[in-house]
């Protein structure tokens, strides 16, 4: 037995098949072949930090702004003018309606967050709405752009955070759609977590903007 088992090695390594190592699996490799470890999921995903990075340049531009406004506001000049129309501040609400959506995404509960969704986009459209028609009894009350530096520069500064409201309402229309057809979900929630970051960027700039063009 010996003597016939030492022929059939010596015909194997002849063959050049190598009998395995000491510990090896069937594949050849040793204790190191194992399955691949899962990896961990980063802290935060691509899209939101590209939308922190987004936010933190928006608040540089408003930021801006507001220096340009107080540099004016306190040259003087009485401000706000006595008896001026007053923008609207009820945008906050939105903010709610949108953490509320949020919560019903984490459960799930793809009617809640439609239904929370619908609330906030109309509270932004309402909200424009009202701006709108506010705008038209400034310039009735003959706030003009030309009207001198104050003007000026309140147009400006409200001016951009409207657009910004628009652009952040295009934003919730084309989430609630994609909810409405259940394209998210608890573990796809990229989507309404980024519109989420840049909704309450909007709706927290405009109590600030507020205090420093009526109160301050």
């Amino acid at each position: 037995m010996p003597d016939t088992f030492v022929k059939d090695q010596i015909r194997d390594e002849g063959n050049g098949h190598l009998p395995p190592p000491e510990g090896a699996g069937p594949n050849g490799g040793g204790d190191d072949d194992r399955p691949d470890r899962p990896q961990t999921a980063p802290l935060i995903e691509n899209a939101q930090l590209a939308m922190v990075i987004f936010i933190l340049a928006e608040m540089m531009f408003f930021s801006g702004l507001i220096g340009a406004f107080l540099v004016f506001r306190f040259g003087g000049q009485p401000w706000p003018p006595p008896f001026q129309p007053r923008l609207p501040l009820f945008l906050l609400t939105s903010s709610y309606t949108f953490i509320r959506a949020k919560k019903s995404l984490r459960k799930g509960d793809n009617q809640g967050l439609c239904t929370f969704l619908t609330i906030t986009a109309s509270l932004g459209i309402v909200f424009l709405l009202i701006q709108g028609y506010e705008w038209l009894q400034l310039l009735n009350f003959g706030l003009r752009v030309s009207t001198g530096t104050y003007a000026s520069t309140f147009y400006t500064i409200v001016g951009a955070h409207a657009f910004h409201v628009f652009s952040a309402v295009m934003w919730l229309l084309v989430v609630l759609t994609r909810a409405w057809r259940g394209h998210f979900s608890p573990e796809n929630a990229t989507g309404v977590t980024t519109c989420g970051m840049y909704w309450h960027l909007v709706v927290g700039l405009w109590p600030l903007l507020f205090f420093l063009v009526y109160l301050m």
